[in-house]
């Protein structure tokens, strides 16, 4: 498996947007030209960040100790696992990504925990990732588990295949389980996001910005869980946390859905 420096990869980009040190200079100089279209985006990403916090807080408050994170980019600093090892030291994270760049990143950062596993597939690639043994050791699909899709389908064209994946996803899991989702919108900042679409796409990551009512399309089988499908920052605030100005500039959306029973 092998990293391309030379290539700028949305992981490593990511990585950038908060302040990691898993990146490249090619990386850094797209982050810096996406922060010169989007003013705020480290900001944006930050949110995105602390939605993440809350989703998987939200999983355990409702029992769940087993999340399977697609797309998942590089772990670092304030990542899945440490976020559900803090609240119970046995729960069971595997992460998967497509790109290559994230995971070696990912193995090297993780060791040999025996809690965590990282596979390299496509989320289109469903039947594989359900049966693939990294996956099926640790995680048990007779109880509920959190399905994480994070920043990941704005990078994902809307096709029968993809929406033949999700649906594969949703069956498999057991009733209890939860889909947490966050995803590029356009709605405040329709130039400027457009602008960043072309930019990552340019970059040889395409980038597709939706709004609401297409990200609840794609979350067909889920009931979100309240309040529904919103900006970022207004997903389940911490008491403590600031009032927000402006949650639409965040340009990101967030929901949580939960399998019902059948």
């Amino acid at each position: 498996m092998s990293v391309d420096p030379n290539r700028p990869s949305a992981a490593r980009i990511y990585d950038r947007y908060l302040g990691g040190s898993h990146n490249f200079a090619v990386d850094r100089a797209v982050a810096q030209r996406a922060a010169d279209l989007v003013p705020g985006i480290a900001g944006i990403a930050r949110a995105n960040r602390a939605f993440l916090r809350r989703a998987v807080r939200y999983a355990l408050g409702r029992g769940v100790r087993q999340f399977l994170d697609i797309g998942s980019g590089i772990p670092t600093e304030g990542n899945v696992h440490e976020i559900a090892r803090a609240h119970d030291p046995q729960a069971r994270v595997v992460y998967v990504d497509i790109d290559p760049t994230a995971v070696v990143h990912a193995r090297q950062i993780l060791g040999d925990d025996p809690r965590t596993a990282v596979v390299q597939a496509d989320l289109h690639q469903a039947g594989a990732i359900l049966a693939d043994p990294q996956v099926t050791a640790l995680l048990d699909f007779d109880r509920p588990i959190c399905l994480l899709l994070i920043a990941m389908l704005h990078f994902v064209p809307d096709t029968p295949e993809l929406r033949a994946a999700l649906r594969a996803y949703h069956d498999a899991l057991a009733p209890g389980s939860l889909l947490a989702v966050s995803h590029a919108t356009a709605s405040a900042r329709p130039e400027e996001m457009a602008r960043l679409a072309d930019l990552y796409t340019r970059t040889g990551t395409a980038m597709v910005v939706r709004n609401a009512a297409e990200l609840l399309s794609m979350l067909d089988g889920w009931d979100p869980v309240e309040p529904g499908v919103v900006f970022s920052p207004l997903w389940r605030p911490d008491p403590d946390d600031p009032p927000v100005e402006g949650p639409a500039s965040f340009a990101t959306l967030a929901a949580v859905g939960e399998r019902r029973g059948g």
